[in-house]
């Protein structure tokens, strides 16, 4: 139990719903969405979310620079029922000191085999490891990180199979030029990968499944329409990603503004995608949790 918790609503939804997809998508299966409505100060701007093996527990990061953990309870069907969030503990720059916002922007969240985790932030573009006691340690910011263009760089961060980091960024610089897919092995980093960009939708999360598939959240926003979602997955070849294929792509409007996502499998073996809304602190969109069946 954490100390200064709130207990955030809500009952998830359990009623099966079936999404807006393209023809070339497959027909797929809501788990649960629920608001969440009440907790730590900091809960709102949610732009990356971790799921633990079990579904069980949770860590939330804040693009106001915090990371949240949560216990979850599910029910019989596996739905979730209620999400119980601990205090909000914030991050500092890369120089350890509390600095100026633009640094501490953090975007995406990865979560190693052992429990480690790491961050990705778009104001002051690096990835880092993170401890709760410690807090935030930077790894080596190579010198491809300096064009990326402010407030749009690294958005998504996942760990491969391999062990190593995988980051891209939200924009590519021009609608015909893919994404570039930077992964750190632990010593250098390299930006010889790429993620083809598709139409006008943008990366914004990002995680690897169990057995080594690459997925891709991708949001739209067409104003008063608000916002679309996508998720892409590609195998990983010898040369970098391949074969993608759009899993879920739903209708402007169905869900809030999807950032986060975490890929994870329930006890029957069931491939879950548990994805978290960015509320950026304003009173007209909702922070959602939602969850969906994905095909394996």
């Amino acid at each position: 139990m954490y100390a200064r918790s709130v207990l955030v609503a809500l009952r998830a939804s359990l009623t099966a719903a079936i999404l807006a997809l393209p023809a070339s998508a497959q027909t797929l299966e809501l788990l649960g969405s629920m608001s969440l409505r009440a907790g730590p100060d900091m809960l709102g701007g949610l732009s990356a979310v971790e799921v633990a093996p079990g579904g069980l527990s949770m860590v939330f990061v804040s693009d106001r620079g915090a990371v949240m953990r949560a216990v979850v309870s599910r029910d019989a069907e596996g739905a979730i029922d209620t999400v119980q969030i601990g205090p909000a503990i914030e991050l500092t720059g890369r120089g350890g000191n509390r600095g100026p916002w633009a640094a501490r922007d953090s975007e995406g969240i990865a979560m190693a085999p052992d429990g480690r985790l790491f961050l990705s932030f778009e104001g002051d573009h690096r990835v880092a490891s993170y401890n709760d006691q410690t807090g935030t340690e930077a790894l080596p910011v190579p010198e491809m990180f300096a064009g990326l263009q402010p407030n749009s760089s690294l958005e998504a961060l996942a760990i491969g199979p391999d062990g190593a980091l995988y980051t891209l960024p939200e924009r590519s610089g021009a609608m015909d030029r893919p994404f570039p897919l930077y992964r750190f092995d632990g010593v250098q980093w390299r930006d010889d990968w790429q993620i083809p960009r598709d139409g006008e939708f943008l990366p914004v999360g990002a995680d690897f499944d169990d057995v080594g598939r690459f997925y891709l959240l991708e949001r739209n926003f067409a104003g008063l329409f608000g916002f679309a979602s996508r998720i892409r997955r590609f195998d990983i070849g010898p040369n970098g990603p391949e074969q993608g294929e759009t899993l879920m792509q739903t209708r402007h409007g169905r869900f809030s503004n999807l950032e986060g996502l975490s890929i994870w499998r329930d006890a029957a073996g069931r491939i879950i995608g548990t994805m978290v809304s960015d509320d950026n602190f304003s009173p007209l969109l909702p922070t959602q949790l939602v969850e969906i069946y994905l095909p394996d």
